[in-house]
């Protein structure tokens, strides 16, 4: 038992924050050369996803906290079970990642501490309303 609470004492902090992508994926995200993709256009009354953290203006740091927040039009609400999020230019499914370390409810999902590789990162998030309608939204950021 002693050796148990002696081995969580020396686990460093940054070790229990849930990892979203590893430098390979981030790597050759980064590399691939630019992939022709339709252009989404959202649909009227579509729900908007709304960036609170991290603070895309500033200067990041890994561990990060991530939250985004749905905003569905009355009288719809976002399904939940419509989460999904991809990762960078081959768009890898990264949304069990992120549900692992994270809270997701209709009115949004947060993520206390999530690590990322330093570098750009690029995540597409989709939601859905109650109403089919289709959310998206592009989060681009870098983590020095």
């Amino acid at each position: 038992m002693n050796k148990l609470i002696l081995l969580l004492a020396l686990v460093s902090p940054l070790a229990c924050a849930q990892s979203l992508v590893s430098e390979q994926e981030m790597r050759d995200s980064m590399n691939a050369p630019a992939q022709p993709r339709p252009k989404f256009v959202a649909e009227k009354d579509a729900p908007k996803i709304v960036v609170v953290a991290p603070n895309l203006a500033g200067n990041l740091s890994s561990p990060t906290p991530i939250q985004v927040n749905f905003e569905a039009a009355n009288p719809s609400s976002v399904k939940p079970d419509s989460f999904k999020v991809l990762y960078g230019a081959f768009q890898i499914d990264i949304t069990q990642r992120m549900l692992s370390a994270a809270k997701l409810t209709s009115t949004g999902v947060s993520a206390p501490s999530v690590t990322l590789p330093a570098g750009t990162h690029k995540l597409h998030v989709y939601v859905e309303d109650t109403a089919g309608r289709k959310g998206y939204r592009l989060v681009e950021f870098t983590i020095n």
